[in-house]
């Protein structure tokens, strides 16, 4: 350097390379909006720490945390870089090298984390080097507002006081202190890096948004819609889920940070593998063919028993089995391995994807082209299995192929390859621990039981005999069934237990099991309060 010192205390310092940070990653995340919003610094880094995470954490994590799970995992990941980005502050109060450097590296190893994604391109770099940039300019500009000339009188006013390092002990002379008007501009030029990097960071946002909710696209009718709803409980009793699941309160688990945005410009459906005819398909030639129209429960492995990570949409779409053989399918092989935009890969039994004639490749949701966070523009959907072997979403290619040669994420960290859905019954009301006054009380939720259909539901109060519940209108064998029963309740702490019967006569089994690795089992018992 030249002839002049360093002023401010370590909190100064500490403050400067937090500011640096903050810009950097807010310019950085304006760019990510703008290019591919997965590839933010934070974010980046966060998929990876998903990736690197051991299964059994993964499970605790949903099951805890629920679907806060993301921004948790958001704000840790924030509150680390900031930790690191003090300390590169502090370093740099001794030698503003050392702090550019930590910089610097906190930002390649955004890069890095970046570029490891399945499917990286080097526009997906530009994120982090604009932090780099960025973060690097702010620390120098701010280390140059604190610089005096050498054998300039260092005040020591009281005023002062909280931008000095004390004496040491020792004898040592302390940091000069920034002059009056020197702290005034260096606390002015802090303030306006801090609110320029939350409006660089809300545009970020925006951006990522207005890019998401292009997803509206008008759709044909189908071939052969499917049949109207029967009556819906959740109309006499508004504790009960809806029979049909409204768009924006369908469970979302998937290990996303953000959501992908799909530009229907640049996508297409590449089914190949071990096939005679490897085809293309745009979005345009989805919508020319012949669409089906089912209603139809999905599930996620990961639900608890009695969870709320299971819904039932009307869902339009491509026949997989069409698309399949259209292709031609060679013998010998026992996997449909179906790649999301985003490299994130899904294994199918290939036997289920050829014979079941509801499955789809899905482009419509409850009238509407899918939302954004539910797969748009296209999604697999396979009745009967759960999300994790049948549902990808974001879909962009199905490769045919086998186990043996090719493994998909779940699959690769210990989750079975068939993943059938369980049948269930879960209680919606009353809730668990509820209070409720003594006289008739409807107990109520739905049963589901994909493939096989729900013939019976039965309920439990304490130790008494299982007793049959009223059901609702039966809509076809992949989807849940809506059922209640008024139940004559007395004072008194009381559980309260429910149970479903498939068509087949298969009687939910009461083995309590974890997710772990084909899905949850076991009987839902809540406990109620009755005054």
């Amino acid at each position: 350097m030249d002839a002049s010192t360093s002023t401010g205390g370590r909190w100064l310092w500490a403050g400067f390379g937090l500011l640096a940070s903050v810009a950097g990653i807010a310019a950085a995340h304006l760019i990510a909006a703008a290019t591919n919003p997965a590839a933010s610094p934070v974010l980046a880094v966060g998929s990876n720490v998903i990736d690197l995470t051991p299964t059994p954490v993964k499970t605790w994590a949903i099951r805890e945390f629920g679907t806060s799970d993301k921004p948790i995992l958001i704000g840790s990941v924030f509150a680390g870089v900031l930790i690191l980005a003090a300390l590169a502050g502090i370093a740099a109060r001794r030698r503003l090298e050392i702090g550019i450097a930590f910089v610097l590296v906190l930002a390649a190893v955004a890069g890095a984390a970046a570029w490891s994604r399945p499917v990286a391109t080097p526009r997906d770099l530009l994120p982090a080097l604009t932090a780099a940039v960025v973060g690097s300019a702010v620390l120098i500009y701010l280390a140059r507002l604190t610089r005096v000339s050498a054998g300039a009188p260092a005040t020591s006013s009281p005023t002062t006081e909280s931008l000095e390092t004390p004496t040491e002990q020792n004898g040592t002379a302390r940091t000069p202190a920034l002059p009056r008007a020197q702290r005034r501009t260096v606390l002015i030029a802090g303030a306006v890096i801090a609110a320029a990097s939350g409006a660089t960071a809300a545009g970020g946002r925006w951006l990522s948004r207005i890019r998401s909710r292009v997803t509206e696209v008008a759709l044909p009718r189908p071939a052969v819609p499917a049949p109207p709803l029967p009556a819906d409980l959740a109309n006499l009793n508004s504790e009960i889920s809806a029979l049909r699941t409204p768009r924006g309160e369908f469970y979302r688990v998937d290990i996303n940070l953000t959501v992908p945005v799909v530009s229907l410009d640049d996508w297409d459906l590449r089914i190949d593998g071990d096939v005679e005819n490897p085809f293309r398909l745009t979005f345009d030639d989805l919508l020319a063919m012949e669409l089906i129209e089912r209603d139809i429960t999905l599930t996620c492995v990961s639900n608890e028993v009695g969870g709320k990570y299971v819904g039932a949409a009307r869902w339009l779409g491509v026949s997989l089995k069409e698309l399949l053989d259209r292709a031609g399918v060679k013998p010998g092989n026992d996997q449909l391995l179906s790649t999301a935009t985003d490299g994130f890969t899904i294994s199918t039994p290939l036997e289920i994807a050829l014979k079941n004639p509801d499955a789809m490749v899905a482009i419509g949701m409850n009238g509407k082209s899918l939302p954004a966070d539910h797969g748009f523009p296209a999604r697999l959907v396979v009745p009967g299995l759960y999300g994790y072997v049948g549902a990808t979403k974001w879909l962009r290619r199905l490769t045919v192929t086998t186990y043996d040669a090719d493994e998909a994420y779940w699959t690769e960290r210990g989750w079975s390859i068939d993943g059938p859905i369980k049948a269930s019954a879960r209680i919606d009301t009353p809730r668990p621990f509820a209070k409720v006054k003594a006289g008739t009380v409807v107990i109520g939720g739905v049963a589901w039981a994909q493939g096989q259909g729900v013939a019976r539901v039965e309920v439990q109060i304490d130790d008494g005999p299982w007793q049959p519940a009223i059901l609702g209108g039966d809509v076809n064998l992949d989807y849940w069934r809506q059922w209640y029963l008024p139940w004559e309740a007395m004072s008194g702490s009381h559980s309260v237990a429910v149970r479903t019967t498939t068509d087949q006569g298969e009687v939910q089994t009461p083995v309590r099991v974890d997710p772990f690795p084909n899905g949850s089992s076991g009987i839902q018992q809540i406990q109620v309060n009755v005054d």
